[in-house]
C-alpha cells in the first residue's frame, strides 16, 4: 500500500569516538538522555519513533509540520540543555514523499533513503532538509545554508536546506509547554493570560495544550 510520509533521521554525532574516548558507560548515559528528551517531544508532537538505530533514531509522522518541529526542537534542546547530552551534538535529516507501507510497521521507498544519507552528511549540529519539507518549516526557524548535496546510491545531486531555530532576542520569552524561545514575529501563535500577558507559543498544540490545563489563574 502506498502512503504520504515524513521521514526524519537523527544521530549522535562522533559517538565511537565517545565510547573510545570516555568509555560504554559514558555512551550508554548519553544515549539513555537522548532518548527520553526524543520521547517527551514525540509525545507532545504526535510523531511516531519507527525504529531506534543504535546511535540513532528513524522517526515518521503523517505530517510533515510536526516532524520537522520535532527535529528542531530536539537540536535545540541538545544544543542548550545541561546533564548527559551537554557534551554532544547530533545530527539529522529530513524529508518526505510517497512510500510502500510494508507488513504495517515499515516504510519502502527512495524518500526514506534520502533522509537516512541527509542525516548520514549533516555536519554535527546541523540538521538537512529536503525541498518536499520547506513549505512546512515553522516561523521560529531559519535557512542557514541552501546547497546540493551528492548522496550515496542516488544519480543526481538532491538540493539541502541546512535549518536551525532562530535567535529570539531579547525581547523573547519562552513557550509555556515546550520551553522554546520565541518572540512576536517568531511565535505561530499567541494568547493572552488572565492578567492580560502575551503568552508565545511555537504550534496550535502547544497552544491547546495551555488552554487546556487547570488552574491557570494568576500564573503563566
Amino acid at each position: 500500500m502506498r502512503v504520504q510520509r515524513t521521514f526524519g533521521f537523527i544521530d549522535v554525532s562522533g559517538f565511537t569516538a565517545l565510547t573510545e574516548l570516555e568509555g560504554d558507560e559514558r555512551a550508554v548515559d548519553v544515549l539513555t538522555a537522548v532518548r527520553a528528551l526524543l520521547r517527551d517531544i514525540c509525545s507532545r508532537r504526535g510523531v511516531r519513533i519507527a525504529k531506534w538505530l543504535g546511535d540513532g533514531v528513524m522517526l515518521v509522522c503523517v505530517e510533515t509540520r510536526p516532524l520537522v518541529e520535532t527535529v528542531l526542537e530536539i537540536h535545540h534542546v541538545v544544543d542548550t540543555v545541561s546533564g548527559p547530552v551537554e557534551t554532544v551534538s547530533i545530527r539529522s535529516g529530513i524529508t518526505s514523499g510517497e512510500v510502500i507501507l510494508m507488513e504495517g510497521d515499515d516504510y519502502i521507498g527512495h524518500c526514506v533513503n534520502v533522509a537516512a544519507r541527509l542525516c548520514d552528511l549533516a555536519a554535527a549540529g546541523e540538521a538537512l532538509a529536503a525541498p518536499s519539507v520547506m513549505a512546512s518549516v515553522p516561523s521560529w526557524a531559519m535557512v542557514t545554508d541552501e546547497r546540493e548535496v551528492t548522496l550515496r546510491g542516488v544519480e543526481k545531486p538532491v538540493p539541502a536546506s541546512s535549518i536551525r531555530m532562530a535567535r529570539a532576542g531579547e525581547d523573547g520569552s519562552l513557550d509555556p509547554i515546550c520551553g522554546l524561545p520565541l518572540n512576536e514575529d517568531t511565535a505561530e501563535e499567541i494568547a493572552h493570560a488572565p492578567r492580560g500577558e502575551v503568552v508565545l507559543f511555537c504550534s496550535v498544540g502547544c497552544l491547546d495544550t495551555w488552554r487546556r490545563r487547570p488552574a491557570r489563574t494568576g500564573a503563566l
